[in-house]
């Protein structure tokens, strides 16, 4: 891989501020930096960066939907923030280069940001240990990546960052400038599982056997899917994102005591947090290892199993768009997806409701009404309420009657009808 620019050479004593906010005085205006998000989001920078008197940025983030809010509107004029992940935002901010959604997969993000340079790069740490190291604790993913080809290196140092002896870890000798905090991370709670998630879990825990490769994304379906597996043994997890329901797996017996469960994020609770720390059975590691098509292939039995917006009746997903405006990204899952459907005893499953909205929109649909996120050769799986379609090995005709076979049933009449004059014309 090739880097551009070498790693700057550090000497001497790192300068120490106060707040994390102070951090902002240090930056100019123009000036390219890279700031983590999920849990290592350091919320009193990002709040400074939106003050009057802030200098306006290049930022490049991470910031996950749902979990960090992204104040897109309050960034000082000509900032702008560049993201693989979109953000739900006010009309026009992208065609004014004010955000610059980039359609990448994790995996591409992490490629993107190897060819990039920055001047600042900010890394959320624990307080280090006798030898001057710091965990990157929960919240890995494109920090080590990033800080590669950063001119200068911002660490803010808090001790509610665990110390998890599998994640990736910092030499604080190699921070220019350091901040203290003692600030809560950004935290993630699924809730409470709902009935409907119960549904479409047990149909899909059908599909995970003893010894399996498990990824899962975030949401009340790969919750209670987790609940669901509580009785598997000797599973491994290879996910993007872990949360709570992983502590529920080990508790129960369910991991491989003897395998490394690896991600690149770990998002929950506080006491999820808490749990994780000192714990020795999980890695965290940058996307560029996470997401590599060379560790993907090599995962055994390896089943991905994501969440999607709508699927129509060739198999394609959209996980991305609703209502014509872009609401999230494919994230991680079409690394997974990829590598599960071209695995010979993996599966690549997508799991969603028949119907969305108070009306009942069907989720199945004729044609997709926003992007292809995931194509229908990377689609193997496709599971509702109402029933699991697996189109492994089924034709153009076979996959569509079976899709309709799991819509809602009040939809089934006028998706059977769209795919005849869908039909006749192939």
């Amino acid at each position: 891989m090739t880097l551009i620019g070498a790693p700057a050479i550090r000497t001497g004593t790192a300068c120490r501020v106060g707040d994390p906010a102070d951090l902002v005085r240090l930056l100019s205006p123009g000036e390219r930096i890279h700031l983590p998000g999920s849990g290592a989001e350091v919320p009193a920078l990002v709040e400074a960066l939106c003050a009057g008197d802030a200098p306006p940025l290049n930022v490049t983030g991470s910031f996950v939907p749902g979990i960090n809010p992204t104040p897109l509107e309050r960034f000082p004029q000509g900032a702008s923030y560049t993201s693989s992940f979109a953000h739900p935002a006010a009309p026009g901010l992208q065609t004014g280069a004010r955000f610059r959604h980039l359609p990448m997969s994790y995996g591409g993000f992490a490629s993107y940001l190897a060819s990039q340079s920055f001047d600042v790069g900010v890394v959320h740490v624990s307080p280090p240990d006798a030898r001057g190291m710091c965990s990157l604790g929960v919240a890995v993913e494109f920090t080590p990546i990033a800080l590669r080809n950063c001119r200068r290196i911002f660490a803010v140092v808090n001790p509610r960052m665990p110390r998890i002896a599998g994640a990736e870890t910092f030499d604080l000798a190699r921070a220019d400038v350091v901040a203290e905090t003692d600030a809560p991370l950004r935290e993630y709670d699924v809730g409470a599982p709902t009935a409907l998630a119960s549904r479409i879990a047990e149909r899909v825990a059908g599909f995970v056997d003893d010894g399996a490769t498990l990824q899962v994304g975030l949401g009340k379906t790969p919750d209670a899917l987790m609940h669901k597996l509580a009785d598997r043994r000797r599973l491994r997890l290879h996910s993007g994102m872990l949360s709570d329901a992983t502590r529920l797996l080990a508790e129960s017996g369910s991991l491989d005591p003897a395998w490394r469960h690896m991600s690149c994020v770990h998002v929950g609770t506080a006491a999820y947090y808490d749990w994780l720390a000192g714990r020795g059975e999980f890695r965290v590691s940058a996307c560029d290892v996470t997401h590599a098509p060379a560790t993907l292939a090599g995962l055994r039995k390896l089943v991905a199993v994501n969440s999607a917006l709508s699927v129509d009746l060739f198999g394609q997903a959209n996980l991305e768009m609703l209502d014509g405006r872009m609401v999230s990204s494919v994230g991680g899952a079409a690394d997974f997806a990829h590598a599960a459907s071209l695995s010979a005893d993996g599966v690549s499953i997508i799991a969603l409701p028949a119907t969305a909205g108070r009306n009942g929109v069907s989720r199945i649909v004729p044609r997709l009404d926003g992007v292809c996120s995931l194509p229908r050769h990377a689609v193997d799986v496709v599971i509702t309420e109402h029933g699991a379609a697996d189109l492994r090995g089924a034709s153009v005709m076979e996959r569509a009657e079976r899709l309709i076979a799991i819509a809602a049933p009040a939809h089934r009449g006028a998706l059977q009808d769209c795919w005849k004059d869908i039909a006749a014309r192939l």
